[in-house]
């Protein structure tokens, strides 16, 4: 059918629908086009589109217009393509009838539908295959004619290319969707690689994990759970569950979350009946679909990733969303054992530190104020021994004098502690404090240059108390070394505060020593670590024959300027 025999008046509607079909994107709205042109077409009263199956064997949708929707309800289930509608799709052929009733496949209508007499049909063949047929029915003033079959077979041209660019259109705006998905999730994987690779602290690497984990899926829950023994416990949250379920302890046998850790193969779970087999109790209430994620890092499964629901919609968590989540929580789960395993490191150090410096303390009381003390007894104890008060007169006075001295030195002990000046004037003065007492008690001369913003008044708050307490605890440390090791009655300080930061320098010009190598006594792992944990930096420069250098930088954190002074009555009167 060329057209030919076609009025100008339906050529010109023809090429108008067809235009606007072949123009349009949505299937959707190409079908409901589709009904309003062939009803204006051809005059007739009812119009439907019935589209097959992938077997292309019955009507898997089947679409009307001229049918208001009380009567569709009335009438019941839709035709899947029996009888006439069958007849279009065994011979997807043109079939215009006079009287439906009158073919010998018609078996009427069922109750409530409205009555039909003329019938106009014709297939749409995308790419040569059927696609699904266009049916009218109650052509207005008559049967339908030569031209309208003509009309409907140009019609059903139009809607196969149109069907076709649409699908075409849905195809790539699916795979564009995907493919930004996918970009989507490489991004914050790499993000996520690149924000917590050298990130430590295990608490800001939870936190990474977990926000940027539910992100990436749009879950509406997110939870990271880590391998405690042979339990799970919930590290970190993000989404809609509390904060309160972090430190929940869940039993990984028998259950999914074990099988995936056992496995280290990821799991989707869509089913409400498997949520006692989840594992995740009472954490998966509300929960209508789960996603589990093996956290594993050198073959061993340190934890897992669980995203529950989705945040806007019911939709299952897809392969893809799979896919990247075991790209994402491969780059997680190296930082997550990389921090475990420095938070471990740290707290090994803390503790041989501590041990360090009981010991150091143990020793002085051992050496120095218990050995006095037991003088002071064998003093006491031979006097009981002898007659006479003179005796004891005698053994009373050197007993005092040498209880005097241990008190002297306990002060002094209680002074390396922590001084008081520390607290009450500030660093500097306890500084210089510290370095008569070293030329005092060791005959070590210490040249100083201290410059502090407060002190030069370039600041109105002091240093806080950790800053203060780690700088004069260095220094301290740093100046007994040289005296007890560095065989030289000279040693220089600087503690310069510039830019935000406060610089500290111990140096000496005595005999060194490898500081490649661990030195036991030196307390040099105290010093760093306290150094680290302030937020600074520590490093030491020693050579045999060269002398020592030990150096620092921390951040100058101040405390609060100090609340001005209520003016005087006399002030507030003026």
């Amino acid at each position: 059918m060329d057209g030919r025999g076609l009025d100008e008046q339906r050529l010109r509607l023809l090429l108008e629908v067809g235009t606007s079909i072949v123009a349009e994107l949505d299937s959707e709205a190409v079908l409901q086009r589709v009904l309003e042109a062939g009803r204006e077409l051809t005059g007739a009263r009812y119009a439907a589109v019935g589209i097959l199956d992938q077997d292309r064997k019955e009507l898997e949708r089947f679409l009307t217009a001229g049918v208001d929707e009380s009567t569709r309800r009335a009438i019941g289930e839709l035709p899947r393509g029996g009888g006439i509608l069958g007849e279009l799709i065994r011979h997807p052929e043109p079939l215009r009838l006079a009287d439906i009733s009158q073919h010998p496949r018609s078996y009427g209508f069922p109750p409530e539908h409205p009555p039909m007499t003329t019938f106009l049909g014709a297939p749409v063949l995308v790419r040569g295959e059927a696609w699904g047929n266009i049916y009218l029915t109650e052509k207005e003033g008559g049967e339908f004619d030569e031209s309208d079959e003509q009309a409907l077979l140009i019609l059903a041209r139009w809607v196969a290319i149109a069907i076709e660019n649409a699908h075409l259109y849905e195809d790539i705006d699916a795979r564009r969707g995907e493919l930004e998905r996918a970009v989507s999730g490489l991004e914050a994987t790499v993000a996520i690689t690149r924000a917590i690779g050298g990130e430590t602290d295990l608490s800001r690497v939870l936190e990474l994990v977990v926000k940027r984990g539910r992100a990436l899926v749009d879950a509406r829950h997110f939870l990271v759970l880590l391998v405690e023994g042979s339990e799970l416990v919930v590290a970190a949250v993000a989404g809609e569950t509390g904060d309160e379920a972090i430190g929940t302890r869940l039993a990984s046998s028998q259950t999914a979350l074990g099988e995936v850790l056992r496995t280290g193969h990821a799991e989707r779970l869509t089913e409400m009946s498997t949520r006692m087999r989840l594992g995740l109790g009472e954490l998966a209430d509300r929960a209508a679909m789960a996603m589990l994620v093996p956290l594993t890092f050198h073959g061993r499964g340190v934890g897992l990733l669980v995203a529950l629901d989705r945040l806007d919609s019911a939709a299952p968590f897809s392969a893809e969303d799979e896919r990247l989540m075991r790209a994402f929580a491969g780059s997680a789960a190296t930082a997550l054992a990389t921090a475990q395993t420095v938070e471990e490191e740290q707290l090994r150090m803390s503790i041989a530190s501590a041990d360090q410096e009981r010991g150091r303390w143990a020793r002085e009381l051992h050496d120095e104020t218990l050995q006095g003390l037991g003088a002071v007894q064998v003093i006491l104890t031979a006097a009981l021994k002898q007659d006479g008060p003179a005796a004891l007169r005698n053994a009373a006075e050197q007993a005092v004098r040498q209880l005097e001295t241990q008190i002297a030195e306990l002060q002094g002990l209680i002074t390396e502690l922590r001084p008081a000046a520390l607290d009450d004037i500030g660093l500097e003065p306890a500084l210089r404090s510290l370095f008569e007492r070293t030329l005092e008690a060791h005959d070590v001369t210490v040249v100083a240059e201290i410059d502090l913003d407060v002190e030069a008044g370039r600041n109105s708050s002091r240093l806080e108390p950790e800053i203060e307490g780690t700088v004069y605890r260095l220094v301290q440390e740093a100046l007994s070394n040289t005296a007890k090791h560095a065989g030289t009655d000279r040693a220089a300080v600087r503690v310069i505060e510039r830019d935000g930061q406060v610089s500290i320098e111990v140096s000496d010009d005595g005999r060194g020593f490898d500081h490649t190598e661990p030195r036991r006594g030196f307390g040099l792992l105290g010093m760093r670590e306290r150094v680290e944990l302030a937020g600074g930096a520590l490093e030491l420069d020693s050579r045999p024959g060269s002398g020592t250098r030990v150096s620092a930088t921390l951040p100058a954190r101040h405390v609060g300027p100090a609340a001005a002074e209520p003016p005087s009555p006399q002030a507030g009167a003026a």
